[in-house]
């Protein structure tokens, strides 16, 4: 099986015409081939705008971002699960899944389905389905475009917390059979704790990295003290950050 590829982010500037100070200066981040790496930080401080750089969305800066060697807007598109859902709504939920990979078979998207757990919605639309269901085509979309790499923006925004433990571990899953490597975008510190291998805690602006943290204990071992510790240190860093005058 492929594992996921290596990202080496080396941005020099990356700024907004309507921002005084850039929103990327000479940030440097680089992410292990099959690892699970949280961006934490409150909303605005740039995860959302470091994804759309990852994934050659946005090409407006200056610098390299490159996966397994290959500038990011050159590379195969990486598995991208936005802040909702974002299906179509006129299509069922296996035709949401071929429409954004034209090579995608039926049975293929079947399958794709199923993994998520979602076994007989197959011609289901999006007004039928709630919104966890909803996550979870959109989860299955994301690694049927590319299981190798996947960013996630905010997966479980708006999403009551017991329907996020369910979809969570359909993500843990799906995470140790493909073997991807991930960049999860929160701004919970209890999702990094339960997904992540490493959590990159970020802020201020020019965003800068003000911690850089990686877990011993590996995701499918912890327990609830193990993460419930791991919150308490991205928490802590993050009120240290907040108790900084302006």
């Amino acid at each position: 099986m492929a594992r996921g590829p290596q990202l080496n982010i080396a941005i020099r500037t990356k700024r907004f015409d309507t921002a005084h100070a850039p929103l990327f200066s000479d940030f440097a981040l680089s992410v292990a081939p099959s690892s699970v790496v949280a961006l934490v930080g409150p909303s605005g401080v740039g995860k959302s705008s470091l994804l759309r750089l990852v994934a050659g969305i946005d090409t407006a800066y200056e610098g390299r971002i490159a996966i397994d060697g290959v500038a990011a807007a050159e590379a195969p598109p990486a598995g991208f699960v936005f802040q909702d859902a974002r299906l179509l709504p006129w299509l069922s939920a296996s035709e949401n899944i071929r429409a954004v990979r034209a090579a995608t078979t039926e049975d293929e998207a079947v399958a794709a389905l199923r993994r998520v757990g979602l076994s007989g919605f197959e011609t289901s639309f999006p007004h039928q389905l709630s919104g966890g269901m909803q996550r979870r085509v959109a989860l299955a979309r994301a690694f049927s475009v590319n299981p190798r790499l996947l960013l996630l923006d905010e997966p479980f925004v708006s999403l009551d917390r017991s329907l996020v433990r369910d979809i969570q571990s359909v993500l843990k899953d799906l995470i140790a059979t493909h073997e991807p490597t991930v960049l999860l975008v929160t701004h919970l510190a209890e999702d990094a704790a339960v997904l992540a291998d490493r959590a990159v805690v970020l802020a201020d602006r020019p965003v800068r990295i003000v911690a850089d943290m990686s877990f011993a204990v590996p995701r499918d071992e912890r327990t609830p003290g193990d993460i419930v510790a791991i919150v308490a240190e991205i928490e802590g860093v993050q009120a240290g950050q907040q108790a900084i005058p302006a």
